[in-house]
């Protein structure tokens, strides 16, 4: 372990700079208040002839250490005379700068190629990428962050004006500093994490980076005593709620989000016009068919209860009398791909309603989910499995007909966006009944069944897991239901497949699951 010498925790003059940005924003009046303050600057390449051109007086980084930039400027400040100059301290290693001829630098301001940009870019590649990995950047930064005592180090333009500010009352202040220093740290992490999610193929890494930028701040969390912010994945354009358009309404809280995200993740299921209901994180109403209003009539009408104040979902642009329709009861949010100017107009009598404009948006795509747990996270892909009718296998004497399947595999989209345990009923396209969240097969089917009441004739029961004993076939048979899709895989699935075949009822086994805990 490195000796740890008291870090100086005084204020500092400014007597030179180093300057090297890619993102010259600011950076020519920042250069003229450090020159007006008598601070000699250096730089390198394209940000030396950017100020030279605004008669800022600056040397050049290779005349200083009589080597020339060379490879088309892969190599120029990584040099000992940069590295010592900047990582010195100025109370110990006065001695190796004088025999060396290290002149000190009290300021590295430096921000790093767009590697995030170029990747997002039509025609990214790897040889692109790789050629916009910053390697003397992040050296330069880390170097003046790791030296707070003695050296300040800017990332972002931002912070140009505060530093000026002080250097007009001649030093930089510790505090200053740190916080720079924190940023900095920050900053070349996130730009790492970044290159690394790229590059890597296998979602399950041996090491696993995240790096996220904070998008809004909320008052509080799922409750009032926790506090909450979402952060955005850096550069992400794809439609979510993180990106979507608010029209209208109070800021959007904790569980407001996580509400939108689980409406917008199950709408994304449906190729056909739909309505999704979302209360608590579970779809109490789905909906898919011809007509936008009719699907969301439907939708609210198979849980009306659990409905009120919920979060609607729709996939196509929300028209005048669907927001008619959506302002006579409490919601909470409705989001759509976009919206009318007529269905703007109305939304407007309900003031705190938020009305969020997502952009087209499709199925959805592979991607990593992770989740938090006390020493570590959980990482998983995301279940995006399309369940087909060639997936089914009827186990029963009786078949189930045609519309039934449909229905089938309707229930199969929505159900894997409730938690488990799960049951959903379904009739004709449309949710009648969910039992989610419950510690027992059968009581997710006993809740589903109260939800559906006399609705529940005629549907099919969908489970996303198999059913551990025939208690739950036993609760159906005077129901109405005729279908049953699970599964399968129990050790009781012939116990199972005998009691539909008692009741007269026929079953479907998917061969896969759909838990979502």
């Amino acid at each position: 372990m490195l000796n740890s010498p008291k870090i100086n925790q005084s204020s500092i003059k400014i007597k030179r700079a180093l300057l090297s940005v890619f993102d010259k924003t600011g950076v020519v009046s920042f250069a003229r208040s450090l020159h007006l303050s008598g601070v000699k600057i250096m730089s390198t390449g394209g940000t030396a002839k950017t100020l030279r051109k605004s008669d800022i007086p600056v040397a050049d980084v290779s005349d200083y250490t009589k080597f020339p930039e060379i490879m088309d400027g892969r190599v120029k400040t990584i040099n000992p005379l940069i590295e010592g100059g900047i990582l010195g301290l100025r109370d110990i290693h006065n001695n190796d700068a004088k025999t060396n001829k290290i002149q000190w630098i009290d300021l590295v301001v430096c921000n790093l190629y767009p590697f995030l940009d170029v990747i997002n870019s039509k025609d990214s590649n790897l040889a692109m990428a790789l050629e916009n990995v910053d390697i003397g950047g992040p050296t330069m930064i880390r170097s003046a962050a790791k030296n707070l005592g003695w050296a300040c180090v800017v990332v972002d333009p931002e912070d140009y004006s505060a530093v000026i500010d002080e250097l007009a009352l001649g030093k930089i202040s510790f505090d200053t500093r740190q916080k720079l220093s924190v940023k900095a740290f920050g900053y070349t992490a996130k730009y790492d994490a970044i290159i690394h999610n790229h590059l890597r193929s296998d979602v399950l890494t041996e090491n696993l980076s995240l790096t996220f930028e904070k998008h809004s701040e909320m008052r509080y969390g799922e409750n009032p005593h926790q506090s909450a912010a979402s952060y955005g994945i850096p550069g992400n354009k794809e439609k979510n709620i993180l990106n979507a358009i608010k029209h209208q309404g109070k800021q959007l809280s904790y569980n407001n989000i996580m509400d939108a995200d689980g409406a917008l993740a199950c709408i994304r299921e449906f190729d056909a016009p739909a309505c999704v209901i979302v209360k608590h994180s579970n779809p109490c109403g789905v909906s898919e068919g011809d007509s936008l209003l009719s699907v969301y009539r439907r939708a609210f009408d198979a849980d009306s209860l659990s409905a009120f104040g919920g979060v609607v979902a729709l996939n196509r642009p929300c028209s005048r009398d669907v927001a008619e329709a959506l302002v006579s009861v409490f919601l909470e949010i409705v989001l759509a791909p976009s919206f009318e100017s007529g269905a703007l107009e109305v939304f407007k009598k309900k003031k705190n309603l938020r009305v969020l404009e997502v952009g087209n948006f499709g199925r959805r795509t592979k991607k990593t989910e992770v989740r938090n747990i006390d020493g570590g996270v959980l990482v998983q892909g995301v279940d995006i499995k399309i369940l087909s009718k060639d997936d089914l296998r009827v186990v029963t004497k009786e078949h189930p007909s045609d519309q039934e399947i449909k229905t089938a595999l309707f229930a199969w989209k929505v159900l894997r966006h409730a938690k488990s345990n799960g049951v959903l009923i379904a009739k004709d396209k449309t949710t009648v009944g969910l039992g989610a969240g419950q510690v027992s097969r059968v009581d997710a089917v006993h809740m589903a069944l109260r939800k559906g009441g006399e609705n529940v004739t005629g549907g099919v029961l969908a489970s996303d897991a198999f059913f551990p004993f025939r208690d739950s076939i036993d609760a159906i048979k005077d129901s109405g239901i005729g279908v049953v899709v699970q599964p399968g895989g129990s050790i009781r699935d012939q116990e199972i497949i005998n009691a539909c075949n008692e009741y007269g009822l026929s079953m479907v086994f998917t061969g896969t699951r759909c838990f979502k805990h």
